[in-house]
């Protein structure tokens, strides 16, 4: 009798994990029944109109347009969870680029696409990865959960936001339950704001923070001791120039932070379609009708020169007046900064040459 129960164990154990994963897949079927509505659409993985071939982004935006269809979620939600995705991304060696025929970064983690109790992580059956509580399915209709699909990444995403309902709202914490990241989950609300606004993917234009002339004057400062607040080193470029000269966004962005700083005085961050943090700091004020959430566009003006800072809310004067510009990345866990100071001769530059050549064309 010992025996055999040591014989039949085994299989006890396996009959009964398979009831449980039965049972738990039969509460996931229930909370997923809004998402399960929705058809598998037929939807390409790549697009081949001409078009497309020439720019991927209009084939990315193309296929977010079909997803959109098929599943009623807006083009720049797609978009957004798209854009922060490259954002955080590690650089691929240029192989690895050139052997992927992806066009979006969207790729949800093996385990979480097949099931972590999934025996084979490289599973394309809809019904067993469904059965593992994997998050793959069928999006562009060949009857496989390919991982390196466009169309399945974007349908099983869309499935998974579709179970939190359709608003911004409910977008959000569709979101935070995929990366379970607060941070995540605002830089792709701040994306999807940002697309909706422009219509378009591209927002990558630039202007330099201060009007060009020869009131101002800097050099790269990035790295240097700082003398208050304790020991630190200078994060950032000062553009010394007279008090009150006009300060301008460098990029199309969002305005997500404005206030004192007890270091930066009044100061205005921005955050760009790059996740990239523009900090503008020792303002005299800001324009008024500047607030946080706003967008901005490059060469807008959003406040001017000062001397604010080093001391509470209101010091003014304990150095001369100057923009401090800083440039942070944030990659997903970590945000740092970088010297701007080359950015800052690139835009400069290519300002004055866009100056030079409208007085030419005129």
């Amino acid at each position: 009798m010992l025996a055999l129960f040591k014989k039949t164990l085994p299989w006890r154990t396996v009959l009964c994990l398979s009831a449980a994963a039965m049972l738990w897949g039969a509460s996931q079927a229930a909370a997923a029944e809004a998402a399960r509505r929705v058809n598998p659409p037929a939807v390409q993985s790549g697009s081949s109109s001409a078009a497309s071939i020439v720019d991927p982004a209009a084939a990315r935006k193309e296929l977010y347009e079909q997803m959109s269809a098929a599943t009623g979620i807006p083009w720049f939600r797609f978009a957004a969870i798209d854009q922060y995705e490259r954002t955080i991304a590690k650089k691929k060696s240029t192989a690895d680029a050139l052997a992927s025929s992806r066009i979006t970064a969207i790729s949800i983690p093996g385990p979480v696409w097949s099931g972590p109790l999934n025996p084979d992580q490289a599973d394309t059956s809809p019904d067993s990865i469904s059965f593992f509580g994997g998050m793959g399915v069928d999006g562009s209709g060949d009857g496989l959960a390919d991982s390196s699909n466009d169309a399945d990444q974007l349908y099983s995403m869309a499935r998974h936001l579709l179970k939190y309902g359709n608003s911004a709202n409910d977008f959000s914490i569709g979101v935070w339950e995929y990366y379970h990241n607060g941070r995540a989950a605002q830089r792709v609300a701040q994306f999807a704001k940002l697309y909706e606004h422009f219509g378009r993917l591209d927002l990558s234009g630039s202007a330099f923070p201060l009007p060009l002339g020869n009131k101002y004057a800097y050099r790269s400062t990035w790295g240097t001791g700082r003398s208050w607040g304790g020991a630190r080193i200078h994060e950032g470029t000062d553009l010394f120039a007279p008090q009150g000269l006009p300060v301008r966004s460098t990029c199309f962005g969002i305005v997500e932070t404005k206030g004192w700083n007890r270091y930066g005085g009044w100061r205005i961050g921005i955050r760009d379609i790059e996740n990239r943090y523009h900090y503008y700091a020792h303002l005299s004020g800001y324009d008024k009708s500047v607030t946080r959430g706003d967008i901005v566009t490059p060469g807008q003006i959003i406040g001017w020169v000062g001397s604010s800072g080093y001391g509470s809310p209101g010091t003014q004067g304990k150095f001369p007046p100057h923009l401090h510009y800083g440039i942070y990345r944030d990659r997903g866990t970590t945000e740092w900064a970088f010297d701007p100071y080359p950015l800052l001769k690139q835009w400069e530059n290519q300002e004055y040459r866009a100056l030079r050549k409208n007085k030419k064309n005129k």
